[in-house]
């Protein structure tokens, strides 16, 4: 089955399930078009990601008279599916922050789109991120192109749903996708009850093969990763006062922070002001072996986010066999259960955060190695990405009977 995949920028070293279910999928038989309408805005350290890239169909890459040239053969191939689809753009641009010409720009990018998926057969489309690529995906099957469907991540989408007018991509998608039981809930809140069979859970998924055997616990002193954007939501400005409190308790303690972002240069000024230097190390981003190194040489992860989906770091630190500690947000209470496989806390409280370190330094390695082993077990019973993608493949199927 010839499918398409709708993205706006991809691939992106934080997106790597996206690759990982695209995979899945394609060893299930399906065949997949990537389309996205930009290329990465960060460097791809990863070798899958640069191959993903080089498979990458970009729309904005064809440069905008071709997309007017598309959107004026579209209009007079299907004057009712263009008319209907200007009305649809018009009247969510109306809602958008981004605007009623943003969404007229949607509007050319989802020509182009119907265009390539009737040219290559592609009988469905799949959208990631219930943003402007589910608008496009929504605008194309309105103007005669593809059923579509999305996968809704969160929490950018949970946080203005009405201005990306998620109700009304609900209402018109053959399915949605939440990748938790707390997204489906927000997700529900929007529709009808008699939509709300419509709304689907599929999980991200790790590849199991890539932790067949989890390194057994470092010797020596505590060591934590954290791994992500700098950015606000990610809540990493908070790990300073927690790791400064922390270290009255545990003075030999060690952070690896993983990853870039906006907040590098906050984030290292605060670590040297507060004289932290010695106790933190940066990586940069890394690929995922990297990633898989750093955690098999810790004891532990931690993750401050003020606001998630269902965090894929989490996942991975479980897969390798190491404790988490979280906050307690959105979907992390369904993977990380307080005191069996790891510590959640309160967002934002960072004296809970450093007394969570504190408790971890204090747990014996025994205990430790006990919970990131139940952490394991119940990442891989829930989010194997074959398991999860055949989940996904039989809802594509299933609107195409």
């Amino acid at each position: 089955m010839q499918i398409a995949y709708i993205l706006n920028t991809y691939p992106q070293p934080s997106h790597s399930f996206i690759r990982r279910e695209l995979h899945s999928l394609e060893r299930q038989g399906f065949q997949i078009d990537r389309i996205a309408m930009r290329g990465p805005d960060a460097p791809l350290v990863d070798a899958g990601d640069r191959a993903e890239a080089a498979r990458t169909h970009y729309v904005l890459r064809t440069g905008a008279a071709a997309l007017l040239r598309d959107l004026a053969v579209q209009a007079l191939r299907r004057p009712g599916g263009m008319l209907s689809a200007l009305k649809l753009a018009w009247h969510c641009g109306a809602r958008s922050e981004a605007g009623r010409l943003r969404h007229l720009i949607y509007l050319a990018e989802a020509a182009h789109v119907a265009r390539r998926c009737a040219a290559i057969g592609a009988l469905h489309a799949h959208a990631h991120f219930g943003t402007n690529a589910a608008t496009v995906a929504m605008l194309s099957h309105a103007m005669g192109g593809p059923r579509y469907s999305f996968t809704v991540h969160g929490p950018e989408e949970f946080d203005a749903p009405r201005a990306l007018s998620l109700a009304t991509k609900i209402e018109r998608a053959a399915f949605a996708v939440a990748i938790s039981s707390f997204g489906r809930s927000q997700l529900c809140r929007l529709v009808p009850y008699d939509l709300w069979s419509r709304i689907e859970i599929v999980h991200c998924g790790i590849e199991p093969a890539r932790f067949a055997v989890p390194a057994p616990l470092p010797q020596g002193a505590l060591h934590l990763v954290a791994i992500g954007r700098f950015v606000e939501q990610k809540g990493q400005m908070l790990l300073i006062p927690a790791l400064k409190a922390a270290i009255a308790d545990v003075p030999d303690l060690h952070l690896t922070l993983i990853g870039d972002g906006p907040l590098r240069a906050a984030l290292e000024h605060g670590i040297k002001a507060e004289g932290l230097g010695a106790h933190v190390t940066f990586t940069g981003w890394l690929d995922e072996a990297g990633v898989r190194a750093r955690l098999a040489a810790s004891h532990g992860l931690i993750m401050p986010s003020f606001a998630e989906g269902l965090p894929m770091v989490v996942m991975e630190a479980m897969a390798a066999a190491r404790p988490v500690i979280a906050t307690y947000i959105a979907g992390t209470p369904e993977l990380v259960q307080d005191g069996i496989t790891g510590w959640l806390v309160p967002a934002g409280d960072g004296a809970a955060l450093a007394g969570a370190i504190a408790q971890m330094a204090d747990t014996p390695r025994s205990t430790l190695a006990d919970m990131g082993n139940a952490g394991r077990a119940r990442v891989l019973a829930r989010h194997d990405v074959d398991a999860e993608a055949a989940k996904l493949a039989d809802h594509i199927r299933a609107a195409h009977p």
